[in-house]
């Protein structure tokens, strides 16, 4: 069920919203509707699927190139703070 709702807004952007609603094929109140749903919250899964997309298809970018130069890190402070909390020992009272 959907309800109804009234918004204010400003010239430019009820023209945005009519350019980008043309430009997809869609109304200005469908554009709304999915704009709304990416910005809170209905589009999490498709932003990790598109997020993996791109991992997977980065996977050997650089595994050709000469270039780069890859600098060795030792312990650091963060390395050394991570380590002391994942052995400390629970003590319970």
């Amino acid at each position: 069920m959907k309800l109804r709702t009234n918004i204010y807004l400003e010239e430019a952007q009820a023209a945005a919203l009519d350019q980008a609603a043309l430009a997809r094929g869609i109304s200005r109140a469908e554009l709304v509707r999915q704009l709304i749903d990416k910005g809170i919250g209905d589009s999490a899964s498709s932003d990790l699927e598109a997020d993996l997309a791109a991992i997977d298809a980065s996977f050997g970018a650089l595994s050709d190139d000469d270039t780069l130069n890859v600098v060795a890190r030792g312990p650091d402070d963060r390395h050394r703070h991570l380590h002391r909390i994942a052995t400390r020992r629970i003590v319970r009272r």
